[in-house]
């Protein structure tokens, strides 16, 4: 967040409530995102996901 410049109050982690879930931790992001009001409609979405190895991706969408 402080290297991009991002206020660290709008980074979404999941992992201390549900721990390591794979797969579901984007939509859980999302889905929490949207809850608490800091994923608004027309707002730009960055999201970012690692695997095993040296894979990783990201996505920049509006939501």
């Amino acid at each position: 967040a402080r290297k991009l410049g991002l206020d660290p109050e709008r980074i979404i982690i999941t992992v201390d409530k549900h721990a390591n879930t794979s797969a579901a931790s984007i939509p859980l992001a999302l889905s929490q995102g949207s809850a608490d009001g800091r994923i608004k409609q027309g707002d730009l979405v960055l999201i970012e996901a690692m695997g095993g190895g040296f894979t990783w991706g990201a996505l920049l969408i509006r939501w």
